[in-house]
């Protein structure tokens, strides 16, 4: 289980099962840009208001930070070695397979769960632009039903039934993946477009406001910085924590290395450039919703509440009409509703649903890829990495993936989701980190088209940053990645293991063999 997959093994094995390369510089940036701005700051704002107010302006800049360091040590491996797979093949040709397999598990949780998540912030701002315009969904097919598996895992609302948006939107992006990269890139970039252009006009109307509301901004830290030794996943850390899900996604870029023209010199320019302007929108979004609106955290009589809480929602709900920003599910439309820009409120909400599913396509492209090079390697069942003969694309991972993320989208909340998502996130950055540290070591001759800077400074930093991220979340995320981990020994003990292609010493630089209608073997 610790046998290693050497990197020359790994550009073969792209050599012969390869997919098409049709990405430049800018579809990458678009890319990673598609994959990050997204629910994280569209819906998850009103969640890190409720965890550390004003504060979570701090919140963004330490996730954004820990995002960056861990940029530079993905441009590394990712320049090495253009293929798809991103950390769980980074991890097989430095760590070995079992270090891999787990790697491969936990992005599971980033991509199908994270892919969950925004469908059902798209939801949310579908349903509210609805009620805007007077047509009222029924709630009960708006939201999942209030459920307890095991101690961890709670979601949906008394009365809820199935989140039938989010179902919808996640199988028409299964639709366009099965169709094609090139395609799904191409309305990416037009999405991506919306969702910038909407950030921006949000920009425009509330930064002005903020000189008048300076009183908005104390106390700037109602509920602390937050404990990681803690369970509660609040205060500035725990907010960072939760925000960090507003980052992820520029780690996609790296998973399409394979599809990537010139992928030694794009695929950094692809990460670093989304990292930068997305990091930029999100401070200046999130000081403008302070300033324009405020974002301190509902109190009750014991204290703050704790987001997604029943008794938050019960507070919510008791208000009434012009509830502070932390009970909105569609936070910066419901900001400009609430200071005199209804009709602006209400484009924003357009842009957010139009866009939003750009984010569901990239994380579940993402999940596709990192499933696609499992089975490639023998580790799932070789069907996985069956490529459409039409197509070119892996369909039979894609059609699984949009089921699993509809179900958990159908039934789960979105801030859980958030968080169970980020625990997965946090170990493979952790874990792509050290292997560029290793590989230092072991392969020095190597050439390295990019090479991280200041690796004794930023290799460390990233790995710190990511785990006082994971220990800032809330008990039930932890708690659900050791079980997730638990279930993945199981896996990969059960059948990885034994058909390991690498085990088996199956020959990369074998000829390669076709089936039928051209389709490799």
């Amino acid at each position: 289980m610790w046998r290693i997959k050497s990197l020359d093994a790994i550009l073969a094995t792209a050599e012969k099962k390869s997919l098409h390369r049709s990405l430049g510089p800018f579809q990458l940036t678009m890319l990673g840009i598609g994959a990050v701005i997204g629910t994280g700051i569209f819906v998850l704002t009103a969640t890190a208001a409720q965890k550390a107010g004003p504060g979570m302006m701090v919140s963004f800049m330490i996730a954004g930070a820990v995002c960056a360091v861990a940029a530079l040590c993905y441009s590394e491996l990712a320049s090495m070695v253009p293929v798809a797979g991103s950390a769980y093949t980074y991890s097989y040709a430095v760590m070995g397979e079992l270090v891999a397999w787990l790697v491969g598990w936990a992005l599971i949780l980033e991509y199908a769960l994270g892919a969950s998540a925004v469908a059902v912030g798209w939801s949310g701002h579908i349903v509210g632009l609805f009620d805007a315009m007077g047509v009222h969904i029924p709630h009960a097919l708006t939201v999942g039903p209030k459920v307890v598996i095991g101690s961890f895992l709670e979601g949906g609302e008394v009365g809820g039934l199935v989140n039938l948006p989010a179902v919808i939107i996640t199988v028409l992006v299964t639709i366009l993946l099965i169709i094609g990269t090139k395609e799904s890139a191409t309305v990416n970039s037009v999405l991506v477009a919306i969702k910038v252009a909407a950030l921006t006009l949000f920009i425009v109307l509330t930064i002005p406001m903020i000189t008048g509301h300076m009183d908005h901004f104390t106390p700037f830290t109602p509920r602390g910085w937050g404990n990681p030794l803690g369970s509660s996943g609040t205060g500035v850390l725990g907010a960072a924590a939760s925000i960090f899900f507003a980052y992820v996604g520029f780690d996609a870029v790296s998973t399409a290395a394979e599809e990537t023209k010139n992928p030694q010199r794009n695929v950094p320019i692809g990460l670093i450039g989304s990292l930068l302007i997305c990091t930029l929108f999100y401070l200046l979004a999130a000081g403008g919703a302070i300033g324009a609106f405020g974002a301190q955290p509902l109190m009750g009589p014991n204290g703050a509440y704790d987001p997604g809480s029943p008794e938050f929602s019960a507070a919510c709900t008791a208000i009434g009409a012009h509830t502070p920003l932390v009970c909105s599910k569609e936070a910066l439309a419901y900001v400009l509703r609430e200071t005199g820009h209804p009709f602006f409120g209400n484009i924003l909400a357009l842009a957010a649903t139009i866009a939003l599913p750009s984010v569901v396509l990239l994380m579940m492209y993402g999940q596709t890829r990192i499933f696609f090079v499992m089975a490639r390697d023998g580790l799932l069942p070789p069907v996985l990495s069956t490529v459409h003969p039409k197509f070119k694309t892996p369909w039979i991972i894609t059609l699984v993936t949009g089921i699993v993320v509809a179900t958990f989208a159908a039934f789960l909340p979105v801030g859980q989701l958030a968080d169970y998502s980020n625990s997965g996130t946090l170990f493979a950055f952790a874990a792509v980190s050290l292997g560029v540290m290793i590989l230092r070591f072991t392969d020095p001759s190597r050439v390295r088209p990019f090479r991280t800077p200041f690796l004794f400074v930023v290799v460390p930093a990233s790995i710190i940053g990511c785990a006082v991220l994971f220990m800032s979340l809330d008990g039930k995320s932890k708690g659900l990645f050791v079980t997730w981990t638990a279930i993945g020994l199981v896996f990969y003990f059960c059948y990885g293991f034994w058909k390991s292609n690498v085990r088996l010493g199956i020959d990369e630089n074998e000829p390669l063999v076709e089936g039928p209608g051209g389709t490799p073997l």
